[in-house]
């Protein structure tokens, strides 16, 4: 009921805020990027944050539509973690697979146990208010909700299966390197269950509003803004996770670094850094699903900019980001887990369901945005280095506009 009330109330606001006569945005302000948080089925019941590459404030409160794509894809893996020292002791000297770990029960064999299987092409709808406060303030309110689906054409164009396939089998990596024909494409196959026994599970065209979020921002009038071009931004966020699987509050700062460049032909660059660090879990309402057992994320996260103007002012960009984030589990597990799947049936990949909790993920995305006085529109491709297939690939849209005159 809470949630449907805040969501009733967000809805009104942003009605009343669409109703105003529209006005121009400040056709350029730094990097302004789409969300391009990953689609990682844990993630995605955390609040997280996206990164802020702005310059300055908006002149105008502006609203985001962002409407974003990912294949997600982990064959089930079970994994088991021994609690006696000696045990682990003699699993840190081997390689993990070469690891054998016979459970009986918890009395001769004690060991904390989960299994994981996820197969979904899972969208996320993000709508975001940018408002600004005075010329060195600005507020973002957020409320972000997802939907699981089998992903099928042509509403799952660049992130269905059929089309990864494809690819696997006619340009680059082997035919059915993971298993999705294996078990079957266009698939929902979405469980996980903890190691305190608790399930997380989710089916075909599954729903839910994941959260709210509040971020503050504060852009400092520097020297080096005049001498160099370079820009300053801190942040300061507060997540409110509503999804019955992690009802909690989140808190996070943020820092991020803009050099601007501008050529005599119209013609601009801008390279940006920035890093985030989020505490998840700061308060639960209940006993919430193990979604990583470590309390922290963090980010850091490159990006360059190339814009180009037309006669009309209206302008192309086109962006590389690089984004690596840190991993969701703590790393001295992985030195004596044991993983159980079904390779025998497939080429490879069947650990990646656990093994990846304990990687870094790292991903580019190719960004271009059109932009005029308006409205502002970016698509995005966004592919993963880890090969840990959450996501396999990302696609997303944004659509940005002015609201009040």
């Amino acid at each position: 009921m809470f949630k449907k009330i805040v969501f009733f109330i967000f809805s009104c606001v942003t009605s009343i805020l669409l109703a105003q006569q529209t006005d121009s945005l400040s056709i350029k302000n730094g990097i302004d990027n789409p969300s391009i948080l990953t689609t990682h089925h844990f993630g995605i019941f955390s609040s997280r944050i996206n990164q802020n590459f702005k310059i300055r404030p908006h002149q105008k409160t502006t609203l985001d539509f962002n409407l974003v794509s990912g294949n997600n894809f982990h064959p089930f893996v079970e994994g088991y973690f021994p609690k006696d020292p000696e045990v682990r002791e003699q699993f840190s000297q081997k390689v993990w697979f070469q690891r054998s770990f016979n459970f009986i029960d918890e009395e001769t064999t004690p060991a904390d146990y989960m299994n994981i299987v996820i197969d979904a092409v899972i969208k996320e709808f993000r709508l975001k208010a940018n408002i600004p406060l005075n010329k060195k303030h600005e507020l973002n309110v957020t409320i972000r909700s997802y939907l699981v689906t089998k992903g099928k054409h042509p509403f799952s164009f660049f992130t269905g299966d059929e089309t990864i396939e494809w690819f696997h089998s006619n340009i680059a990596g082997g035919e059915d390197p993971y298993g999705r024909r294996y078990y079957g494409l266009n698939q929902v196959n979405f469980e996980y269950n903890d190691r305190n026994g608790k399930t997380l599970r989710l089916d075909n065209n599954n729903f839910f509003i994941g959260g709210f979020e509040l971020s503050h921002f504060y852009y400092p009038n520097l020297s080096i803004n005049k001498t160099k071009k370079i820009f300053i931004n801190l942040g300061s966020h507060l997540g409110i996770n509503t999804s019955k699987f992690n009802p909690s509050i989140d808190m996070g700062v943020s820092i991020n670094s803009i050099k601007h460049i501008e050529f005599k032909n119209k013609q601009e660059l801008d390279i940006a850094i920035g890093m985030n660090i989020l505490r998840k879990n700061i308060i639960n309402f209940n006993t919430p699903v193990d979604l990583g057992n470590n309390k922290y994320l963090a980010t850091i996260e490159g990006n360059i900019e190339y814009v180009k103007y037309t006669r009309k002012k209206n302008y192309h960009a086109f962006g590389l980001n690089y984004q690596i984030q840190s991993r969701y589990n703590k790393k001295e597990e992985a030195d004596y887990f044991t993983l159980k799947g079904k390779w025998q049936e497939i080429n490879g990949g069947w650990q990646h369901g656990v093994s990846t909790l304990y990687k870094a993920q790292s991903n580019l995305s190719f960004i271009y945005t059109y932009g005029r006085p308006k409205f502002k529109i970016a698509f995005y491709l966004k592919e993963d280095f880890e090969v840990n297939n959450a996501p396999d690939l990302q696609s997303g849209i944004n659509i940005q506009i002015p609201v009040f005159k």
